[in-house]
Parts: C-alpha cells; structure tokens; sequence
C-alpha cells in the first residue's frame, strides 16, 4: 500500500481539531485559542516529538511506522474504524480486532483519563495492563513496563516470585488457582494457536507449581470482588474491584475503591500523595 501524504494530513488535522483538553484528561487553561489540542499536546498524548508530528500534518517527513501510527491512533482517542482508516491513509494494513487487539476504546480511555483519585487500569484478557491511572501506578507499579509473555501478570504470577510479594499471603493460593484456571478456559476459547495457548505451553515447561495446578483441569474459579495488596510502603489494603468491560476489544477496566472511613481507605488518600511524587 501507499502513503496518502495529504489524507493522513488532513485527517489528523481533523482529529487534533475535535478533540478537546478535557477529552483527554488535559486542563483547558484560560488563554486557549486554538481549536481543539494544540500540536504539542496532540504530539505528547502519541508519544513522539513535536516535529516529527507536526511534519506529518504538513505532509512531510518519512512513512511512519505501524508502531507510530498505532501511538497516533491511541494518542486521538480514535475508534477502531478511525484507527484502521488511519492505518490506510499511512500505506499499512490495520491490525486484527477482537481478543487479540490493543487499541483501546475510546470510551474506557475517556473514563480512565477522570479517574485521578483512584487506582485504575485497562488490562487484556490475559492480563496485560495497557493503561494505568497516576495511582495505579502508585498501587502496583508501572505493570506497563514489561515486555513479551511477562506482560501477562499470570504468566508472572509462576515466572517471577517478585509479581506475588503484591499481594496477601494468604490469597496465594487462590490466586494460583484462578490464574492457572482463567488461562485454561482462555486457551480453550481461543484454540491451539492462541497466544493463550502458547503462554500456557510456555509455563508448563518452566513451572512445576503451574504444571501441578494445570492437571487439576479446574475452571470457573473467578476473581473476588475485594482485593487483598500488601503495598511496600502503606502496608495491607483492602481494595474492591469494579471491572468494565468492552466486549468488542476483550478489554476490562479495573477500578480498585475502599470503604469510605476505613483504614484502607485513608490509606488510599496517602497513595495520592505518593503518586504525586512519582509523577516528579
């Protein structure tokens, strides 16, 4: 395919133009003139230098990657016909949608750009954090950071003894129950050649724990609603879990609130002030 240099420009011109500070989670300020994002945000939000965006809106510059447009695309919030339209305009085939896709609604987006006073994250079925809030990441760590089935936080749960210092003791094994169970329905669902399978394949090489739980052929063990973490710094928080769900993308949003007057919830108030200092 070829690079339609001025429809890619002309549609992220469009795009940048519709979208306003409070869409994305950015004040608005009182001397703002331009209409929707300035480029700098708009370059920000995509994860690139200011330039190299404002070259593609003036037609300039080389094809962007996939990668690239992929950040562009999530960075304007576009929807999954935007995105693969996006895809087009730059000289590339759209990536796959469904369980397999990582572009995120921009409907959870939306949700998870006003959740500044609680813990919160957007996961893949197989439990890949895509997005988290500032006190998400105060909660459990940048869990965007890991890179290959390591993403998976239950392919880390029997490959890295770090992943379960997290969480409660005593929640240990139900939590080995649940993970090894949620991943033999999932590579079920999604047959041999899923990525579930294969996580499942890799784990049964490197983990006897995994290989004894596996045998069991449990399922149907689901979450709790309340979490049990034990924070390196505040110590045991006893957090519920709200999920959201968006079928098209298999997608949860992960919302972690406490009971208003408990310990756990003034808890929740310090984690604030510790996310504060992370984000400097």
């Amino acid at each position: 395919m070829v690079i339609d240099r001025t429809g890619l420009a002309e549609f992220l011109r469009r795009r940048r133009a519709a979208l306003q500070p409070e869409d994305v989670g950015l004040p608005r300020g009182r001397r703002r003139r331009t209409e929707g994002l300035r480029r700098e945000e708009a370059a920000a939000l995509c994860h690139m230098s200011t330039d190299y965006y404002a070259r593609l809106e003036r037609e300039r510059g080389p094809q962007p990657s996939e990668q690239m447009i992929a950040s562009i695309a999530q960075g304007l919030h576009l929807s999954l016909d935007e995105r693969d339209h996006l895809f087009r305009l730059a000289g590339h085939n759209p990536p796959a949608r469904g369980a397999i896709g990582e572009h995120i609604s921009p409907g959870l987006l939306r949700i998870l750009d006003r959740l500044d006073d609680t813990p919160a994250e957007i996961v893949t079925e197989l439990g890949e954090t895509l997005r988290q809030s500032p006190l998400g990441v105060a909660l459990t760590g940048d869990t965007t950071r890991f890179s290959g089935p390591a993403r998976s936080i239950g392919y880390r749960w029997f490959t890295d003894p770090a992943t379960r210092a997290l969480y409660a003791p005593e929640d240990h094994p139900f939590l080995t129950r649940m993970f090894a169970s949620g991943l033999r329905e999932l590579a079920t669902l999604r047959g041999p050649g899923s990525r579930a399978a294969h996580f499942a394949e890799l784990l049964l090489e490197r983990s006897e724990e995994f290989r004894a739980v596996w045998d069991t052929h449990e399922v149907g063990v689901r979450p709790d609603e309340v979490k049990h973490f034990v924070h390196p710094e505040l110590g045991p928080l006893e957090l519920n879990c709200q999920r959201l769900i968006d079928p098209g993308q298999a997608h949860s949003l992960l919302v972690y609130t406490a009971v208003p007057g408990s310990e756990s919830h003034e808890k929740l108030q310090l984690l604030s002030v510790l996310a504060t200092r992370t984000a400097y």
